[in-house]
């Protein structure tokens, strides 16, 4: 038997946006278990509740992370807006779902980006991030922001985005297309890239099932599951609606899922903009939930299922306010595909999860 070897990884680590370590128990060349250790940038937002009211909270639920944003500010809307029992116009749930496919898409890009860089393709990094300027650029036409959007709150959006500008996304979505799909023949098809992810990070159905892996992970190995299936929000206005899954199980299945995803998010936004209807944007929200009421909801964010709990205590400060994200749930993923990879591949196989501990941690 070899000789085991403990190689600490991280916090810092020019793959990790953020912190994580990893204990890894190596054999010569192969890592036989990974230890995962978080709580580098634990913030305790959750707590935050019990000192600012429930419709000014949507602010600092925007902030526990960057990328997703826009998600956490609906996820936790949708989660007070049952608990208060309010009904969201029309057209703002059609806004929501819009402006979070565009949240998705550009997550994605970013993740690909990333990618690309971990492994050395600099100018499909740089390709990436260019296209992605573009989903950035209409953030900031449409919400004056460019990450940390604002637009949403408990009973809708605060502002309408007109017909013309919607039409005018359509139009610069589609123009992505041509860019888009050179770009996704090269992650997909080039031997370079194929050389890093191929095999690499495999998790069978089974694995992912057994370690409740959620998201592009999880559908990578085909595993369908995706809660915009069940039409929660403005999701139920859609024609169809199918999860893509691929069988791989690998880090390759893992990008082919997301490069796909992004087109099916295009779709979406512009099958919702030639029906969205006119109407209000907001309903005023009066009132405090009751004490004792709870209400919980989901959301797929880019990175995978997330959910959300809040409790009412009768007052305008909630009582407990908790969500799981994606990552949380993914973590037990990661250590598997760990197992038994060569030292030089764990970077790689811990971005392929896309991981964002500051969702993890709050």
């Amino acid at each position: 038997m070899a000789e085991r070897t403990v190689i600490p990884f991280g916090p810092q680590h020019p793959v990790l946006p953020e912190p994580i370590h990893f204990d890894l128990v190596v054999e010569d060349e192969t890592v036989v278990e990974a230890i995962p250790q978080i709580g580098f940038v634990h913030r305790g937002l959750e707590q935050l509740v019990k000192k600012k009211d429930y419709s000014t909270f949507v602010s600092v639920t925007e902030r526990i992370c960057g990328i997703c944003s826009f998600g956490h500010s609906l996820g936790y809307s949708q989660t007070i807006e049952i608990l208060m029992g309010i009904e969201v116009p029309q057209r703002a749930e059609y806004l929501r779902v819009i402006l979070h496919e565009l949240s998705r898409v550009h997550s994605h890009l970013l993740w690909m980006g990333l990618a690309a860089d971990a492994f050395g393709f600099e100018n499909l990094f740089m390709q990436c991030w260019r296209i992605r300027e573009r989903i950035l650029d209409i953030f900031e036409a449409t919400t004056g922001g460019r990450v940390i959007l604002s637009a949403c709150n408990v009973g809708g959006v605060y502002h309408d985005i007109t017909n013309e500008e919607l039409k005018g996304i359509v139009d610069v979505l589609k123009g992505m297309g041509n860019e888009y799909s050179k770009l996704t023949k090269t992650f997909l098809n080039d031997g370079s890239v194929k050389s890093r992810l191929i095999g690499v990070g495999y998790l069978s159905k089974q694995d992912a099932i057994d370690n409740c892996v959620v998201g592009p992970f999880a559908r990578a190995s085909n595993v369908a599951e995706d809660i915009r299936c069940y039409g929660f929000g403005g999701y139920g206005y859609l024609s169809a609606f199918e999860p893509i899954v691929c069988e791989d199980g690998d880090g390759y299945g893992r990008a082919k899922v997301r490069a796909l995803e992004v087109l099916q998010s295009i779709d979406i936004i512009v099958e919702l903009v030639s029906k969205i209807p006119d109407g209000e944007v907001m309903v005023k929200v009066k009132g405090s939930p009751e004490d004792g009421s709870v209400s919980a909801s989901r959301l797929e964010q880019p990175r995978g299922e997330c959910f959300y709990y809040a409790k009412g205590n009768g007052s305008k400060f909630l009582e407990r306010f908790r969500i799981r994200t994606p990552t949380a749930q993914n973590i037990g993923g990661m250590t598997k595909i760990l197992q038994g990879c060569d030292i030089a591949d764990v970077p790689l196989n811990i971005l392929t999860i896309d991981p964002c501990i500051s969702c993890t941690e709050r």
